[in-house]
């Protein structure tokens, strides 16, 4: 029996606001690719033996970053992060070497909006075909497409269709064509209007007697997507930044198109989905439907989205990570899995702890308790294309409070080198950032960096946990759990243990599957001897 007491690698890869108003500040919402190849060579059986490289796999689980690209990096001393920014702090995102340990390996990276924008978040474009100077220019994205190409590293913007800012060119021509009776005016009915507001958000036009929706603020009109000339618009906009470069979008508020008609927004992704694959038939999407299970899951017919029910405080991934039943976690993901699959046999899991959204992971999944590293395992060792909020893996803080304000949820990146980016306004967290900065976490082989960066590895050495078809397996009378992926002719075998305690697990037990080899363990240590598995509290392993 061999005892494993640390980390250790098995393999490196290659490579809702109140009803609307006339325009007032902004206020943000908030609410297949080309085939695998062929299979790893066999992976060493003792996870102490010497990092191997395994041929690099092209597909669209990735492991995404995102970005909230004001507070990331700032490149010219506004205070401000910016995409200059984000390319020169590329290679602590990806640097190209597998076996780098100054640099997470990340495969993918979502960009908050970056267009032209009278907000600091720009969750409202006046001009989507206009880079927002604040954040450079459109040579610059065009840089650090070119840049994350070279590393194999998607790019993804964010795009916000639903609405525009009020300052927005066609809002003008819309307001003026209600005032002056215009309905000749090709903007006229550009924005959803009615002369009854009788539901949803509305805000007067003038002293026309009309009435523009605006479900998230006056200053965030809807746009009319029974108007073919818009839905023209929103594909022209999508091709021209496809085109450019990018690998496909992060879809905000996408059951705003028809607030509160949730067929009719089926209907209008698989519409959109169709004309942006006839652009781009790799393109890679996710869309945001901050819903539960019922609702999200009929979009998955269109476009991935992302999983709510695994996020936040008292999601899948936090409950279980406390100490949780593992075996409710597996469950709830082969179920999951199940139903979207029904919905498109390409869907996947899109999972996540937190967003900018969200009050930050790092308040209720603490770094002392250990209980950070555990929910990294659960997120990165599980199916799909899991997403990673900047700032998660130093554990950074931040949360809306008693000021309520997202602005404290987007925090500046805590860099500990002199970056001079900064907090973004109507920011009022005053609490200390005391679980390290970048600098700090890099030369600390136990930091979570280090655990995340890791995990990134195991996942790229066992691409059968990405990929493959998923069964849940039940341990009976014990809180540790796991389950079989098998991919390509190949089953790996993942078990968590989420309490403080060893766990003991007889493989023979839950699975007639032969797992010899203990290929990774994450934690405090595990061992195999025959069919038993023992695994030390806040520990994940991986069998092949």
């Amino acid at each position: 029996m061999k005892k494993i007491v640390s980390i250790l690698m098995a393999a490196a890869m290659v490579f809702a606001l109140a009803g609307c108003t006339p325009p007032e500040p902004p206020t943000e919402p908030t609410n297949p690719t080309p085939a695998p190849t062929d299979p790893p060579t066999e992976p060493p059986t003792d996870p102490t033996d010497p990092p191997i490289v395994i041929p690099a796999v092209e597909g669209s689980a990735n492991v995404f970053y995102q970005i909230f690209v004001g507070s990331f990096s700032d490149s010219n001393g506004d205070g401000i992060g910016d995409l200059r920014g984000i390319i020169n702090r590329f290679d602590y995102l990806n640097d190209g070497d597998p076996l780098s340990e100054t640099s997470l390996g990340i495969e993918g990276i979502w960009l908050t909006p970056i267009f032209d924008s009278p907000s600091y978040h720009k969750y409202d474009a006046k001009d989507y075909y206009t880079v927002d100077p604040k954040f450079g220019t459109e040579e610059d994205l065009r840089e650090l497409i070119d840049l994350a190409h070279s590393r194999g590293v998607k790019i993804i913007l964010d795009l916000v269709i639903n609405h525009t800012a009020s300052s927005h060119p066609w809002f003008t021509e819309f307001r003026k064509a209600h005032i002056a009776g215009d309905t000749e005016n090709p903007y006229y009915d550009y924005y959803s209007w009615t002369d009854n507001p009788t539901k949803n958000k509305f805000g007067p036009i003038g002293n026309s007697g009309h009435h523009y929706e605006c479900n998230f603020s006056g200053s965030m009109p809807e746009l009319n997507y029974d108007n073919q000339e818009v839905r023209q618009a929103m594909v022209d906009l999508a091709k021209y930044y496809l085109d450019l470069g990018v690998d496909g979008f992060r879809f905000d508020a996408a059951k705003y198109i028809y607030m509160g008609d949730e067929p009719r927004n089926a209907e209008f992704w698989q519409w959109y989905m169709a004309q942006l694959r006839a652009i781009k038939p790799d393109i890679y999407t996710v869309a945001e439907v901050w819903d539960g299970d019922g609702v999200t899951i009929p979009y998955f017919a269109a476009t991935n989205c992302f999983n709510f029910s695994m996020s936040q405080v008292s999601g899948q991934i936090a409950n279980t990570a406390k100490a949780g039943d593992v075996n409710v976690f597996t469950d709830y993901t082969q179920l999951y899995l199940s139903r979207i699959k029904e919905q498109n046999t390409d869907a996947m899991l899109i999972s996540f702890i937190a967003n900018h959204d969200m009050d930050r992971a790092a308040g209720f999944l603490t770094v002392a308790s250990g209980q950070a590293k555990v929910a990294a395992n659960l997120l990165l060792l599980s199916p799909g294309s899991p997403f990673i909020y900047y700032g998660e893996e130093i554990g950074l803080k931040g949360s809306r409070g008693g000021a309520n304000t997202d602005a404290n949820r987007r925090l500046a990146m805590n860099w500990g080198d002199g970056d001079t980016v900064a907090n973004p306004e109507g920011t009022t967290y005053s609490s200390g950032q005391t679980n390290g900065t970048v600098a700090e976490h890099l030369t600390n082989p136990e930091s979570l960096f280090h655990h995340y960066r890791k995990l990134i590895l195991i996942r790229k050495a066992n691409p059968e946990i990405a990929y493959g078809e998923y069964q849940a397996l039940t341990v009976p009378d014990s809180k540790a759990g796991g389950f079989l992926s098998t991919w390509n002719g190949n089953t790996v075998a993942v078990f968590h243990n989420t309490t403080t305690r060893t766990m003991t697990i007889d493989l023979s037990a839950v699975t007639d599957v032969e797992l010899t080899a203990l290929a990774a363990v994450v934690g405090a240590g595990a061992s195999l001897e025959g069919n038993i598995l023992t695994i030390e509290g806040q520990t994940s392993v991986v069998l092949r």
